[in-house]
């Protein structure tokens, strides 16, 4: 039975509060991930398909204070670099950051928990990416001055961009669709490691307004189309970075410098370069 009452008045309201949408996701357990494929018709002939890098130091510091650094080549589209925080409270954000296209506030949902997020995404040239994960550019050279002015406030500190190793690259597919049985149209994304594992996560976005409503109705329709609960749901970043943390601290023998001198590039999946001239 749903819990109703004072108890639950505005729940969801405040929840999602300073937010400008809500993004609801949920994993698909990995036997299920080719039923769903076939389902809605998923194929390789019909998917954007993606390479998503992220950029952490070897420890994972970034992550562990709530701070993503990505990096995104789409085959047949713009590429781009994002700065994402999660969690932030709307109000303490500094109003400046909303006069770009590329930032937003929204409130990441799941069957387990809501947290807000503050992000913020420009354009890269194409070709840039492949040069900074071969090691020719650093990892700065993805990131404009304004990104790294946001990072620096909401981080209370600069970071250090000669810190940060290329993590990656995950291949996604991403695929939007449509469901009579569901109000919001879906994206589906399926990434793939090197070590072959796969992730598959459904996701809406909706309305702050609509907030409660596409919780509600979008956990109904995977119920009634027979998604089961992944009992190890975790989110992609998570899921990607920890692999490829693992595979670059097993190719790096203990005690090892860093490698490469200030200014000099270092191979992709290793310590990656200190700042070079802005492109």
């Amino acid at each position: 039975m749903v819990e109703r009452g004072k108890a639950t008045k505005g729940r969801v309201a405040r929840a999602v509060a300073g937010a400008e949408q809500i993004e609801i996701k949920a994993t698909v357990p990995n036997h299920q991930i080719v039923p769903a494929l076939r389902r809605f018709g998923l194929t390789a002939s019909n998917d954007e398909e993606r390479f998503i890098y992220f950029f952490d130091t070897p420890a994972l510091d970034l992550l562990g204070a709530g701070i993503i650094a990505r990096a995104r080549r789409v085959i047949g589209d713009d590429h781009d670099s994002t700065v994402k925080f999660r969690p932030v409270v709307p109000e303490d954000v500094d109003k400046q950051w909303r006069k770009y296209r590329g930032f937003k506030i929204e409130a990441d949902a799941s069957e387990n928990a809501m947290v807000k997020s503050a992000s913020f995404s420009m354009p890269v040239d194409k070709g840039l990416i492949k040069r900074v994960a071969s090691g020719k550019r650093g990892v700065a050279a993805l990131f404009t001055a304004e990104q790294e002015a946001f990072l620096a406030s909401m981080a209370g500190r600069e970071v250090d961009f000669a810190e940060l190793a290329v993590l990656g690259p995950l291949v996604a597919q991403r695929w939007e669709i449509e469901d009579p049985a569901c109000p919001w149209p879906m994206t589906v994304e399926l990434w793939r490691r090197s070590d072959g594992q796969r992730l598959m996560e459904v996701s809406i976005k909706a309305p702050v307004v609509q907030a409660a409503a596409a919780i509600g109705g979008f956990m109904a329709f995977l119920a009634e189309v027979g998604a089961e609960r992944d009992r190890d749901q975790q989110t992609k970043t998570r899921w990607a970075l920890e692999f490829y943390a693992a595979k670059l601290a097993r190719r790096r023998p203990a005690g090892k410098k860093k490698a490469g001198k200030r200014g000099q590039p270092s191979r992709a999946g290793g310590t990656s370069p200190a700042r070079p001239g802005r492109r």
